[in-house]
């Protein structure tokens, strides 16, 4: 009696002059303890050396394969590794990020304990650009039909988080390229999400599996391009799932008040003012509450580094 073949896991890495980071993304999905992957790189057009490195990676194993198109944006490069891919599973991985080395193998686990779900999501941490951990993230373990929550925000929180059924990301109509047609590249991955939450549940493996690179640089960093594409998203939500308006709002405030927060530390003072702009007249509380525990916050700061500095002799060993 033979064992079954274990199911091929096709990892798609959309990469745009990502010569920096893809060596150490390409190690963390090489490594891992679930063997039984094939390894797309889509180098989106790149001008720097992404596509040698894919190159020496794939003559070192034979699991990772080149795909190469003209610049056409992260959901086209998504969707041309969905469309080239043999698996039944797709693992989605942008070229800055880290895997742990049983992300593959857990986030398996989940889809077979719950056989009707589309998606498995894991838990993250941020990393900066030396791959050192700032915070973790919120820790949702929503599972099931999870429509409501998703209405209510990208709970996933980015697009390499998940193992996700091809035939749903199909079912979709895969990642919506014509966001960046629009000037309106960012919201892709929560997007596909959402359609896919509207037919489907989802799993929940409530470990931290990925490191989310966060640097002033990537595309979360354009907050207005950010906004452009979240408007455009809600729309559709508003459209398909209007039962979930109020959901649909919260959503809407609270990422609203994480772009301005992004610009006010960025210093992008025009975008915050815009962002501010909105808020004032969709969710004035909400923005007031912010930029009061802002306030109290710096307030408070040097209150909390006297009390370290005070604590920290009283508590070494003479």
């Amino acid at each position: 009696m033979t064992s079954l073949a274990p199911k091929l896991v096709s990892v798609v890495i959309p990469a745009y002059n990502a010569a920096s980071t893809l060596d150490r993304t390409l190690k963390s999905v090489c490594d891992q303890t679930y063997a039984a992957l094939e390894i797309l790189v889509v180098d989106d057009g790149s001008q720097d050396e992404t596509a040698q490195i894919a190159h020496r990676w794939a003559a070192r194993d034979g699991r990772v394969r080149l795909l190469t198109q003209p610049n056409s944006g992260v959901a086209a490069a998504r969707n041309l590794g969905v469309a080239e891919a043999k698996g039944d599973l797709i693992a989605p991985v942008d070229a800055d990020d880290l895997w742990a080395p049983e992300k593959i193998e857990k986030q398996l686990a989940a889809l077979e304990a719950l056989p009707e779900a589309a998606l498995a999501y894991c838990w993250f941490a941020l990393i900066d650009a030396h791959d050192k951990p700032i915070r973790g993230n919120s820790t949702p373990t929503y599972s099931g039909d999870v429509l409501r929550h998703i209405c209510r925000g990208n709970f996933i929180g980015n697009g390499s988080a998940p193992l996700i059924r091809k035939a749903a990301i199909l079912e979709a109509g895969g990642y919506d390229s014509s966001l960046r047609a629009q000037r309106a590249q960012g919201c892709e991955d929560y997007l596909l999400y959402y359609r896919i939450a509207r037919s489907h549940p989802f799993a929940c493996v409530p470990e931290v599996l990925l490191g989310y690179r966060q640097t002033p640089d990537n595309m979360s960093g354009d907050v207005l391009q950010m906004l452009r594409s979240w408007d455009l998203v809600r729309e559709e939500m508003l459209r398909e799932s209007g039962s979930q308006k109020r959901d649909i709002k919260a959503a809407d405030a609270s990422l609203k008040i994480w772009l301005f927060a992004r610009a006010v530390s960025a210093r992008r003072f025009d975008a915050a003012s815009k962002i501010a702009q909105g808020l004032l007249r969709s969710a004035p509380s909400l923005l007031l509450w912010f930029l009061a525990k802002r306030a109290l916050g710096r307030i408070l700061r040097p209150l909390r580094g006297l009390r370290s500095k005070t604590a920290w002799p009283l508590g070494r060993s003479t």
